[in-house]
């Protein structure tokens, strides 16, 4: 904190001490961490927005907050906050970017944590490389939820370019569209009709998948309160494991490209995903 001398200036007041965060990204996908562990942080949906906001706060993608765990055999529990306030259930970049820095702390090579999608295994891959378990995926229409029964494999509705996705939840929900040609894909344009559709009543992630080879995808996704992502984890995880449910290949590890980079997702024989890719570290500050 930078220190002044001149008494005429309110410095205490324009400059208060602070809740100290680290802000990270995984795949340009950017993340104000808070260690709530020993200092209990719930936030209000207002102190969210602004948080997140480049104008007037730090600038986000998501909030992540680090708590105790209940469990015993994970090191902590970690929450998730969309850009407009909602806790959501995952994010596969951000669980990357909290994994690395309690491996770090802990001087550990592997650690487990606790999220509203369950117990997931995280390793250290490499420098700055992490591999992290990401729950079980599932096409249950129940679960992802959908407001109807549905053929979730074919779901049947389209908006222009998109059509007839695969609807699957790894804790949040995906509608992943297949599609032969990306780059003619405008997702900023159609994927809010898909968002907000009455199918939906939390809202659905959207991807746009393009099958490149037996064991490559390119995806762009449209996100649940943040909109046109650089990098979405969870939304690759569902994009494999759509393209396994469609038979579109059979190869249960594949590279997914998006535009900021790449991530290697694995679907287990239990339905589970795990996903390696990178993480960095941006700065810290206080809130």
């Amino acid at each position: 904190m930078p220190q002044h001398n001149n008494t005429n200036q309110p410095w205490n007041e324009t400059w208060p001490p602070g809740r100290p965060f680290l802000k990270m990204h995984g795949l340009h996908n950017h993340f104000v961490i808070v260690d709530g562990r020993t200092d209990v942080y719930r936030p209000q949906r207002d102190e969210i927005i602004r948080i997140c906001d480049p104008q007037i706060g730090v600038g986000a993608d998501q909030l992540v907050i680090i708590e105790p765990s209940a469990d015993d055999t994970a090191a902590a529990f970690v929450r998730f906050y969309n850009v407009d306030g909602p806790e959501i259930e995952a994010c596969g970049n951000a669980t990357r970017c909290v994994a690395w820095l309690l491996l770090e702390e802990a001087n550990a090579d592997s650690i487990r944590l606790e999220t509203r999608n369950g117990l997931l295994d995280c390793d250290r891959t490499g420098e700055l490389e992490v591999r992290c378990g990401m729950g079980r995926l599932t096409m249950d229409w129940q679960k992802i939820p959908l407001t109807e029964e549905r053929d979730t494999c074919h779901l049947g509705i389209e908006n222009g370019l998109l059509r007839d996705p695969v609807a699957v939840s790894i804790g949040n929900p995906h509608a992943v569209f297949f599609v032969h040609d990306l780059d003619a894909i405008d997702l900023e344009e159609m994927a809010p009709a898909i968002l907000n559709h009455a199918l939906f009543p939390n809202q659905v992630n959207v991807g746009a998948a393009q099958l490149m080879a037996d064991d490559t995808l390119r995806l762009s996704v449209f996100e649940r309160g943040a909109g046109l992502t650089t990098a979405c984890g969870s939304g690759a995880c569902a994009a494999v494991f759509a393209a396994l449910a469609r038979g579109l290949t059979d190869v249960r590890t594949m590279t997914v490209e998006m535009p900021a980079g790449s991530v290697s997702v694995e679907i287990l024989a239990d339905g589970s995903a795990t996903m390696t890719g990178p993480v960095a570290f941006c700065f810290s500050g206080c809130l």
